[in-house]
């Protein structure tokens, strides 16, 4: 079968990597209140906190960029594992990552929905934060867990 969207499956492990490392920083950084490490950095934003349509934020500033460095480790490290061919993609296996792909959608937003009704103030936001992330790891944890109950089946066999 030809799967036009997947990466190689080289980049998996990779993948593991960057996913690993970005989840690594991140708890870091939420038991350190986004404060540390401390990555400092010159950047420009697009948008400001204060008013949107002002020129404020179109001006060179300093921020601490440890958030957004293990916001792109997890998504790009997510996006490489979830959809990185298996050393024998098929059909089967296709079929897999389309239901968890469908299932983790659903879970996702079952979790959102449960946050939206029960969770306020601060708290939501840290929960929307993680949201962005829980896709991806609903996405990897119930395709490999299919996969690996699949292999286990094939090798009692």
């Amino acid at each position: 079968m030809k799967s036009r969207f997947l990466f190689p499956h080289k980049y998996k492990l990779l993948g593991w990597f960057l996913f690993t490392g970005g989840f690594i920083l991140g708890v870091i950084l939420l038991f350190h209140e986004y404060e540390y490490p401390k990555w400092e950095m010159n950047v420009f934003p697009l948008l400001g906190e204060k008013d949107v349509f002002s020129l404020a934020p179109f001006k060179w500033g300093k921020n601490n960029v440890s958030d957004e460095i293990a916001s792109i480790l997890l998504i790009i490290g997510g996006i490489l594992v979830s959809f990185s061919k298996t050393k024998d993609e098929d059909e089967y296996i296709s079929k897999i990552r389309m239901e968890s792909l469908i299932w983790a959608t659903y879970v996702n937003y079952i979790v959102l929905i449960f946050a939206v009704i029960f969770v306020f103030d601060f708290t939501f936001f840290n929960v929307m934060i993680w949201n962005m992330f829980t896709i991806l790891l609903f996405f990897m944890i119930r395709f490999h867990y299919v996969l690996y109950k699949s292999k286990k089946v094939i090798e009692d066999e």
